[in-house]
């Protein structure tokens, strides 16, 4: 009896030793050590197309299984898009400090922001992603309302 439930437990380490090794094969970190989902997703503004990597957590999980998604997203303090969903996400959020020109965020549970200008901000927030290069996203965006596609890269 004791020398099969060693063997087992042996077997059951095996098992979880493998499953950590996989995790940590499918993630990458970016430059602040987050650790980012390892895959892109598309952000299709008109003729343009900016690719994302979105962040290792839950919300971030969440937002990628409704893809594709063709939202009209508002304009806000001529800094930033938003669009408010009909169900809430998960969220984690905290004060990120500094917003960034591509940050992808999550404000609440249900407002999915997308940032195209850089400011320090009071507010809380979840992060989902960043856009790889933002170059010329705020001319993309333009000054009012706009439609977005955000799909997974094939």
């Amino acid at each position: 009896m004791k020398h099969s439930l060693l063997i087992l437990l042996i077997f059951m380490s095996f098992i979880l030793i493998g499953a950590s090794s996989c995790r940590q094969e499918n993630t990458i970190h970016n430059t602040n050590n987050e650790a980012m989902i390892n895959g892109n997703i598309k952000i299709i503004i008109g003729s343009q197309t900016f690719t994302a990597k979105l962040l290792d957590n839950n919300s971030a999980k969440n937002f990628k299984e409704m893809l594709p998604l063709t939202i009209n997203m508002t304009d806000l303090n001529g800094n930033e898009k938003y669009y408010d969903f009909s169900k809430s996400l998960p969220t984690n959020s905290s004060n990120p400090g500094m917003m960034n020109n591509g940050d992808l965020m999550l404000y609440g549970s249900k407002t999915l922001v997308l940032f195209y200008k850089t400011f320090s901000t009071s507010y809380s927030y979840t992060k989902l992603g960043k856009i790889d290069d933002a170059t010329g996203l705020a001319s993309a965006l333009g000054s009012g309302n706009v439609t977005v596609t955000f799909e997974l890269e094939s």
